[in-house]
Order: C-alpha cells, then structure tokens, then sequence
C-alpha cells in the first residue's frame, strides 16, 4: 500500500499542509506514523478523502476562476521562446506537460525556469496559470 506525507498530500489535494494538518487531526482523515515518526496517509484512504472532498466543494484555499478542472500544479522546467510563438514545460509531480502559448502570454505571466506555475487542461488545450 502506498502512503502520502501531510506534505505529499496537500499537494495532490491542492492546499497548504497546514490545511491537510488540520484535516488529520480533526480526524478527517486517517493517518499513521512510520518507524521515523513521519505522519502518513494512506493512499486508498487519500483518494477516498479527495472524492468526498470534490464532491463536498469544501476548499479552504480560494481556487481561481476557470472553467478548465484538470489542474496540474509543478515548476516550469524549460521555456523555449519564438518570435510570436513560446513553448512551456512544466513538471508536475511525475507528469510532463507542455504548452505551445503566444510569447506574450508567456511575458505578461513573468513565466521563468524554476517557477511554481499550474498547468490546466481542458480539451485538447494546456492553460497556464502563474502560482
């Protein structure tokens, strides 16, 4: 069974990990020690709390307004810049994901190589949003 840190999971659910903290000592979510102390979630109780998460729409955090639900927060890892057109690449966890975007966009965003950026993906298009 695979386990997430407090840390580990806060990410995956998109909050701060005093948020997911105060989650697990509230006992809204289960959690173990392993044998260096650590406070772990396990993962089939993790995705279980994320999906009564989603469905109660109870976030602490303020989520942007966007109609694109596919959020993939990481740090952009390469930006490759054209005289209209701009190519950013942003790790996400283990996912790698690209987006083709105007240089503009990319320059009004103040997007650089070692930044916190959220991918979102609707359709076929990958959204950057500055963290």
């Amino acid at each position: 069974m695979h386990s997430y840190t407090i840390g580990q999971a806060a990410r995956l659910l998109g909050v701060s990990p005093d948020t997911a903290r105060r989650w697990a000592d509230a006992g809204r979510v289960a959690t173990h020690r392993d044998d260096s102390g650590r406070r772990l979630i396990d993962g089939r109780d993790l995705a279980a709390f994320s999906v009564e998460l989603a469905k109660s729409g109870s976030s602490e955090e303020e989520a942007p307004y966007t109609s694109a639900r596919n959020a993939f927060p990481g740090i952009v890892t390469a930006i490759k810049l054209g005289d209209v057109a701009a190519q950013v690449e942003i790790q996400a966890g283990p996912h790698r994901l690209v987006s083709l975007l105007t240089r503009e966009a990319v320059e009004e965003l103040g997007l650089e190589v070692g930044m916190e950026a959220t991918a979102r993906v609707k359709s076929t298009n990958v959204h950057i949003d500055r963290a």
